[in-house]
């Protein structure tokens, strides 16, 4: 194992809803740095993709996450192997 591969978190994430057909894909294996260690880490991490991701986590759009299906604050701690799911709020009426 190399060196790098110990200093980074494994992440399943999944995209549901309009961000699924936004970035056109349900789910990505994400191998972040070890700069990433929040969950905002992750989105700032995602956004530096730039273009629609960048369009989508600028902060103007409000959107939940739940880590291993438990609703989380951003400022939750990630762990090597979450499942990690981003989501719009969804209102009723």
């Amino acid at each position: 194992m190399h060196i790098e591969q110990l200093n980074t978190m494994n992440i399943k994430v999944l995209y549901f809803a309009q961000l699924r057909e936004r970035f056109g894909l349900s789910e990505e294996h994400v191998q972040a740095p070890a700069s990433v260690r929040t969950v905002k880490d992750l989105i700032e991490h995602l956004s530096a993709r730039g273009g629609l991701w960048a369009d989508t986590f600028d902060g103007s759009q409000a959107f939940r996450v739940a880590m291993n299906q438990e609703m989380i604050a951003l400022d939750t701690p990630l762990v090597d192997g979450a499942e990690l799911a981003i989501f719009r709020p969804v209102t009723g009426g």
